[in-house]
């Protein structure tokens, strides 16, 4: 069974061709780093996996549903849903708390109040953050607010999970906190990831690693 299938996918940046002829399944549950040096179209990717872009070539499917081919409204239901994205650089509102933070996709879902509650109470307490939950970004580390990030990411229980470089601004120490919260949390909740990354490490938690150059990829390993 195939979560997301991309298929021939091309993308191009004026006359540039940044992907091309690019073919990539993702089975339920499955994590799936994307490694390669900088500029060989790895986030490029990701945008297009997540429907925040468009291919100019080919297919992208999730969930069997052609994401090219979905309204913008769609799009942006998925994307609430059933879609969860970790940044580099976290990407908190500032003026939220660390809950509140993590509150605010199930808010914008609809979510009752007593169900709310109890699903931020349990991510807060995954990502060993119950303590901080009052917290202003601020007044936070960069592991910190990665791992809100994280837990906000999962709040909605997404079928998919994008990352995107998520250790790349933080210490080794940190960053190794954060692989093992996105290996155990995408466990247990069910969710497939699929990692940009640069980092061995960070690959090392994957179930592959597909690697890329100049917009193609050349290799695949378990």
């Amino acid at each position: 069974m195939t979560l997301l299938e991309a298929r021939g996918v091309g993308k191009r940046y004026d006359a540039r061709w940044v992907l091309k002829d690019l073919d990539l399944d993702v089975a339920p549950g499955e994590r799936v780093a994307l490694l390669g040096p900088s500029g060989c179209g790895k986030t490029t990717l990701l945008n297009l996996l997540g429907g925040l872009d468009r291919a100019d070539e080919g297919t992208v499917r999730f969930r069997g549903g052609d994401l090219g081919a979905a309204a913008p409204a769609e799009l942006a239901r998925l994307r609430r849903e059933s879609i969860g994205t970790v940044f580099q650089f976290f990407h908190l509102v500032p003026v939220l708390t660390a809950r509140e933070n993590v509150e605010l996709p199930l808010q914008l879902l609809g979510w009752e109040r007593p169900a709310l509650e109890a699903r931020v109470d349990a991510l807060m307490e995954a990502v060993g953050l119950g303590s901080r939950a009052g917290a202003w970004p601020r007044e936070m580390s960069g592991g910190e607010m990665q791992r809100v990030a994280v837990a906000r990411a999962l709040a909605s229980r997404p079928a998919l999970l994008l990352a995107d470089e998520p250790t790349g601004n933080l210490d080794s120490a940190s960053g190794e906190r954060v692989l093992e919260l996105l290996a155990g949390l995408t466990e247990r909740e069910g969710a497939a990831l699929v990692m940009v990354t640069h980092s061995d490490a960070a690959a090392s938690i994957c179930h592959r690693v597909v690697q890329m150059k100049d917009g193609r990829i050349i290799g695949t390993a378990p």
